[in-house]
């Protein structure tokens, strides 16, 4: 079989790196796990190699073993949940000689003209290896010659083309491709160390652990529930939701505690209107003493400045003196909106805003404290067998192995 053969019965795909190529020194080590991560996320499929090359990261695919347009973007959309992948380029792979380049692009074309009815084009070249003997804008101009000659009915439209059509000269081989298809960018799974998430049922929690994730975090989570009070399919529910982010950042551990105890302790001994915030200082001591125990670097909240009572500043600073561990926020300063957009690209928008109950709507007080006093609220505590109850909480949990929805 020779080469173009060998192409023609496969995929190509061009995966570029995002602020992996920044790296400097590190850059080999983050590109190793990048390649890592994709190869993982495609053992799935059958005839798939991924390989470094030259700064990029090149995927081929056996067109047999994944047949049609349905194998093809099965591949594409696997390798877009990638962390660290900046862009995605199907293409076509050709010798590095101007005569195949041009007949390469030409077959691409006249494929583009029967699938979509593409009229106009333009070509883009860029030339990697610097001994190729035409310079970039003439290797544009003798290709674009090319394809009208072979493509009598395409015109060129250097302004806004049907298709702009890419050539990427290298060394060995050089590639045909129109797509830059956008990936999510951030860092590879596991360059970043390990964070404990707080996941709760609704809209925030989930893309704050898929954000500390896009930057490299590996993620274990810990689930509050309030049983009887809240239901067992509210907790289908969250496990449900962690699966969905558990198709970006693999399968993790979830661990899953009855707060009841605590709440109604706190409820007998304590103003009303401190329960909400003494809440959620037990769930951030029992968070820390879980990542401690799982080899986690930090917290990680879906909490947002000023969303609701115990996220406003003065709380958000009492809730942080439970704790020693750093506290990651990633949702902070971001508009609910944008929140609500965001969850709706990775998917678990409409998971979210399903109407199951939450632990912290139980015992809510009509009229909880914005502004929160630290030496108030330790008073209120001291009625309390703080480290008891933590304790009891933890020996009590149940653990949860999450996959990938």
């Amino acid at each position: 079989m020779t080469d173009n053969q060998q192409t023609n019965n496969e995929y190509i795909f061009i995966v570029r790196c995002g602020e992996v190529a920044l790296k400097g020194m590190n850059k080999p080590y983050f590109e190793r796990m990048l390649l890592d991560r994709i190869k993982k996320l495609l053992k799935k499929f059958d005839g798939v190699k991924a390989y470094r090359h030259e700064g990029l990261i090149y995927v081929r695919a056996d067109k047999e073993l994944n047949p049609g347009a349905e194998g093809k973007q099965a591949i594409l959309k696997e390798i877009g949940k990638v962390f660290g992948v900046a862009s995605i380029s199907p293409a076509m792979e050709c010798e590095s000689t101007m005569e195949d380049i041009g007949r390469k692009a030409v077959e691409y074309m006249m494929e583009a003209i029967e699938e979509r009815g593409v009229k106009t084009f333009k070509v883009e070249a860029k030339r990697a290896d610097k001994n190729f003997p035409v310079k970039s804008p003439d290797i544009a101009r003798q290709i674009g010659a090319a394809v009208l000659k072979g493509c009598k009915v395409l015109k060129v439209d250097v302004h806004e083309p049907d298709v702009r059509l890419f050539v990427d000269v290298r060394h060995d081989k050089s590639y045909v491709y129109q797509d830059k298809i956008p990936g999510f960018g951030g860092l590879p799974l596991g360059t970043n160390g390990k964070g404990m998430s707080l996941l709760s049922g609704g809209i925030d929690s989930p893309v704050s652990t898929w954000m500390m994730a896009k930057r490299g975090m590996l993620i274990e989570a810990v689930h509050f529930h309030s049983f009887p009070y809240t239901s067992q399919r509210a907790q289908e529910k969250v496990e449900e939701l962690a699966s969905l982010v558990a198709t970006y950042c693999g399968r993790f551990r979830m661990h899953v505690i009855n707060l009841l105890p605590i709440q109604e302790q706190i409820v007998q001994n304590c103003p009303e209107e401190e329960t909400t915030i003494l809440v959620r200082r037990f769930m951030m001591r029992i968070a820390e003493e879980l990542a401690r125990a799982n080899d986690c670097n930090m917290l990680i909240t879906g909490e947002n400045l000023g969303q609701v009572a115990s996220q406003t500043a003065e709380a958000l600073v009492v809730t942080d003196a439970s704790v020693s561990m750093p506290v990651m926020r990633p949702l902070i300063g971001m508009d609910k909106t944008d929140i609500m957009d965001l969850a709706q690209e990775i998917g678990t928008y409409e998971k979210s805003i399903e109407p199951y109950e939450d632990c912290c709507t139980v015992f809510l007080p009509k009229h909880p404290s914005t502004k929160p006093k630290l030496e108030k609220i330790l008073q209120s505590e001291a009625k309390l067998d703080c480290e008891g109850l933590i304790k009891a909480a933890v020996e009590s949990e149940e653990i949860i192995e999450i996959r990938p929805a």
